[in-house]
């Protein structure tokens, strides 16, 4: 029997963090399940990011990923911005390393080159591929889902290509594989 992996990608936000689950073989992929944590209604900064943390260790005691995928922040104009998505960021990374699964950074450009060919392309033509790629009947209002789920399929593309620099299985891998963010 193939080895089946399940992947779960995530594009942090604190307004809305969209994540997408998929099995895969070295054969095919499927869609597990793609959704998006609201997280607008909330003014408080600090519980938006505990109901990060919280949502992406629901969803990996639930599905039990293998491996996350999570879209790196973008460099943008607004520090305030880049800094609050960081956090995000941060804050879904710390779940799935509480958890020992293997976390993976992706930039936005290399996300839509994998999935349209194109790093440049719109979030509409990235859900539009990934709609034919997995059949997907109907796609979401927000687009934030399909951008977690982009993540998921951009990592089993990119399989084997990875960059070990930037793939953690856990605390002590990252803090070994960066010394340069430790603080004595």
């Amino acid at each position: 029997m193939e080895e089946q992996n399940i992947i779960l990608g995530i594009d942090p936000g604190t307004t809305i963090m969209g994540f997408g689950l998929i099995k895969t073989t070295s054969k095919e992929m499927e869609l597990i399940q793609m959704h998006e944590l609201q997280l607008k209604k909330y003014d408080n900064h600090f519980l938006k990011l505990q109901k990060i943390f919280n949502r992406t260790i629901e969803l990996i005691d639930e599905f039990h990923p293998d491996e996350i995928a999570i879209e790196a922040p973008f460099f943008g104009k607004n520090v305030q911005s880049m800094l609050k998505l960081g956090r995000a960021q941060g804050v879904a990374m710390a779940a799935g390393l509480s958890r020992e699964v293997a976390i993976t950074e992706y930039s936005p450009k290399k996300i839509k080159m994998a999935i349209t060919g194109n790093g440049n392309a719109s979030k509409e033509q990235v859900a539009k591929m990934l709609q034919k790629l997995l059949n997907i009947k109907s796609l979401p209002k927000n687009l934030d889902a399909t951008d977690g789920l982009a993540a998921a399929v951009c990592h089993y593309y990119n399989k084997g290509k990875i960059d070990s620099k930037k793939s953690y299985s856990g605390w002590g891998a990252f803090v070994s594989q960066n010394p340069n963010k430790i603080k004595s």
